[in-house]
Order: C-alpha cells, then structure tokens, then sequence
C-alpha cells in the first residue's frame, strides 16, 4: 500500500537539516564492492523485541503530561520512552503495512519532532491562534485521508461471484498470443548526408536550393516506395513460411539501419498491448499472416503462432486489482461531483482559487495496461509487448 500523506509530511518536515553524509572512501586493502552486486538486507529481529521494551528514548525531554501516555510514558529521570507497542501503533495509524525502511525513517525524525513541540509548548506556540487555524486544516487532511483509505478497503472486498462474472464477460481479455512481427521502416537512412552536404548548401543560390529540394522530396518518395514494396514482397515470403527472423534482418540492411535488428518473437501478446490500428492481427487464426499494416512508425507483419487464455485462478488478482481501481475511481467521482465550490474573482483574481485535482485510485495491476501509443517514426519496435 502506498505511504500516508502524513507520514510523507513526517518524513519530509526537517529534511533540509538532515542530508545524508557522502559515503567515505575505502580503506587501504578494502575490496570495493562487486559492480552490480546488491546488498544484503539485515535480518528482521523487531518480532522478536517485546511490546513493552522501549525502541526510542529521548534524554533531556521531559513527557507532556497533557499527553496522557498515548505516545510516552513519563519518567524520574525526563526522558521520553517510546515502547514498541507505542511506536507500532503510531506507525500504523500513519501508513498501514509500513515497511521496515519506512518505520526506520520515522523513528530518524520523531525524537526531533518530540524535542521540538515540547520546547513549542514551553513557549506557549500551542496557545495561538495560528495553531488553532493550522491545526483545523491539518484535521481535515487526516480525515480525508482516513476516507480515502477506507474507501480502498472496502473497494478491495469483491466477491468470488463478482469475479467470475467479470471473467465470463471479458474473455477475450485474458486470450495471450505469442506472434511474430516484422518491423519494415518507412524510408531508408541518409547515409551520405553529413556536415560537408551542409556546407555546400549555404553556397548554393536559391534557384539551386530549391532544386535540390526538389530533387531530395523525390529521392525520398522514391525511398519510401521502395521500402513499401520491399514490406508487400516480405509479407508475400513470411506467408510462403519463410524465416521471419531472416526477413527482418534482410529489411533493416535494405532500409541501410546500422542498428541490430529487433527481436521477432513476442510470446504473450494481450489485445492491449498492441496499437490499435494493429488489433485485426488478434482475428488471425494459428499460422496464419496479417497484410501490412503501415503507420507513420512503418510497416508491419504479423504472423499469429498460437494462442491461449488464461484460467480464472491465473486472472483472479488482476480482476481484483481491475475492479478495485474502478470502484475506487467510481467512489471518488461521486464525492467530487457532490460538492460545487464558488470563489470571489474580486479577491482571487480571474479564474477563481486554484483547484486540487481529486486523488487518484490505485495505478492498473501490471496485465492490465493502457493503450500503448503508436510507434514513432524510423524507431524499431520493442522486442516485447509493454506492461
């Protein structure tokens, strides 16, 4: 689950004050580190540390005693004692599930933010009215918080039933395809312009500049004709059950593409990740080729080689994750839609108070991806389908 604001708040308060210090360099006769190599994480003993023992101690402040024990227990000595249970619970109520990374920061800034607000008190700060305005919208923020956190609780609780209905009724997007794909560019490359082919333009009169463009717009008409032609042939071959791996190889020397050529094989394609003006090739039956399908990125070929669905054990977590996110935005549209704010332009000046866009639901589960957008033009296509 994603962080609380609050705690990002927490965590970001005294930041500027707090720079991690530059690593020191190794010491003589120390091996550096392996490239590449990740670390070990420490072994996790917090289960093993009681609720009742103390996990942060802060000397030299005295509790508040108007506190009344939730996040410190008092002491003879004045020092402040945070118990295990204390933490953990303060923990929780600001980011349900934190990590050990992320109990470890807080417990880096608490002891500050406890010396600093028992030193606001003693001069009397939490007496203000500035406190109080500040601490009425802070109050707001943690509810709205605690809604939206409720709301993607209960959006989480789906049904098997519920499950098995979106299943049923959205077959076809659980189908994975695995294909070939040839990727014919549009034009070739300008191998022989360059710097030199610039300067002598600049001497060049208008009258010769403007034959030579015209003489460039048919160089490159005619290159892009050919490379059409050159994608008809192709396909003609790749139906004929010619090596598509080879073919594509013989299409980016043809273009004069100095770069290694794609991979062909794209083993579980979804209708989604593939443009959409690409979408007929999911119609083709094992075995069978597409026609060329031309776009401003080139031409493409496809060659269907199997297909499969999933099982609804296989799609039960991306369902869930699917229809989590959609009750989440439903929820969150209808709380956005039932309010309607009016702001004086005399005293915010033309356009009113800036509005906040309304929070968001959780991303898509990966395998349920948006639409990719189309390919650029002359840029190889991936070798896999994006998630």
């Amino acid at each position: 689950m994603r962080k609380s604001w609050l705690l990002c708040v927490l965590l970001g308060t005294l930041a500027w004050g707090q720079a991690a210090p530059a690593a020191p360099p190794p010491q003589p006769g120390q091996a550096p580190a392996a490239m590449g190599a990740k670390p070990q994480a420490p072994e996790d003993t917090a289960a093993a540390v009681p609720d009742d023992a103390a996990v942060i101690t802060v000397n030299g402040v005295c509790p508040s005693q108007s506190d009344n024990g939730s996040a410190a227990q008092p002491s003879a000595d004045c020092k402040t004692v945070i118990t295990k249970a204390q933490f953990e619970k303060l923990a929780n109520s600001l980011a349900p599930n934190a990590t050990p990374q992320q109990k470890k920061q807080l417990a880096g800034l608490l002891p500050r933010l406890i010396a600093m607000s028992s030193e606001a008190k003693k001069e009397g700060l939490d007496q203000t009215a500035s406190f109080d305005e500040t601490l009425k919208f802070v109050k707001m923020q943690v509810l709205s918080n605690q809604l939206q956190r409720k709301i993607q609780e209960e959006a989480g609780n789906i049904p098997p039933e519920d499950i098995q209905k979106y299943y049923d009724e959205h077959k076809e997007n659980f189908e994975q395809f695995n294909v070939d794909r040839l990727f014919v560019p549009r034009t070739k490359q300008n191998l022989n312009e360059g710097k030199e082919d610039n300067d002598k333009d600049e001497k060049l009169t208008d009258a010769q500049k403007k034959a030579k463009e015209a003489a460039d717009k048919a160089k490159a008409e005619a290159a892009e004709a050919a490379m059409t032609k050159l994608a008809d042939k192709l396909r003609a071959r790749a139906a004929a059950g010619e090596n598509i791996a080879a073919l594509q190889k013989e299409a980016f020397e043809a273009a004069g593409m100095k770069i290694e050529s794609p991979t062909v094989n794209l083993p579980n394609v979804r209708r989604t990740g593939l443009p959409p003006g690409h979408a007929a090739v999911f119609d083709l039956k094992a075995g069978e080729v597409s026609q060329v399908i031309s776009d401003s990125g080139g031409h493409y070929i496809y060659k269907i080689n199997s297909k499969t669905e999933m099982t609804l054990d296989q799609a039960t977590n991306e369902i869930t994750g699917k229809m989590k996110n959609d009750r989440v935005r439903e929820r969150m549209d209808q709380l956005s839609n039932s309010f309607k704010a009016d702001t004086n332009e005399a005293y915010f000046g033309p356009g009113g108070a800036g509005s906040m866009p309304p929070p968001r639901g959780p991303r898509p589960r990966p395998g349920m991806p948006p639409t990719g957008p189309a390919p650029q033009p002359q840029a190889a296509p991936p070798a896999q389908q994006p998630n």
